[in-house]
């Protein structure tokens, strides 16, 4: 497993989650959402249990970690942005998808490379600060600046203590926030 690789994948799905959301109607959007998660366990289910599949099973060998159920980050990802999109207008599910998907995508490799100074759960300074400065500089495109800043820190304080996966939470923290922000 690459953990560079998944990273790149990560940031990369999580943007054309949110591009997605940004250009198809709502109601379809949730549809094929509903879609992709049942055929996403489908396929997860059949990883497991050792099937292999042409195409998917040596991808999951290059991206997936040891002993993780096969696609869970993925899964989890896309449920948790359609949790927000069925609660939440799209203008604050957008920037909470693309936070999760820059710091994330940015933080490990950063933290695995540079990370000197271990703060909390084996995470660093140095991967921590650079994907909350790099989810603070993707939400400045969404985001006026102080709303920018504060889903960024938002999004890495839940991505260093998280007792669950942060795919879970920081998309509905952060459109809890920008709601309430306004």
């Amino acid at each position: 497993m690459d953990e560079t690789s998944r990273k790149v994948v990560h940031l990369l799905f999580g943007l054309g989650i949110a591009a997605a959301i940004a250009v198809i109607d709502r109601p379809v959007m949730l549809a094929l959402m509903v879609i992709a998660l049942f055929f996403g366990f489908l396929l997860s289910d059949a990883l497991s249990r050792g099937h292999h599949i042409e195409g998917i099973s040596p991808l999951m060998k290059v991206l997936e970690r040891e002993s993780v159920l096969p696609g869970k980050g993925a899964l989890l990802f896309v449920f948790s942005a359609f949790v927000c999109l069925f609660f939440f207008e799209a203008n604050v599910v957008i920037p909470a998808v693309v936070a999760l998907a820059v710091l994330d995508g940015v933080a490990t490799p950063v933290g695995i490379r540079y990370g000197n100074h271990r703060i909390y759960n084996g995470k660093s300074v140095e991967g921590t600060g650079a994907g909350i400065a790099a989810a603070f500089l993707a939400l400045m495109f969404l985001l006026p600046p102080v709303h920018a800043l504060a889903a960024a820190v938002l999004a890495g304080v839940i991505e260093l203590v998280a007792p669950v996966d942060d795919n879970l939470l920081i998309p509905p923290c952060i459109c809890v926030l920008l709601t309430v922000l306004g």
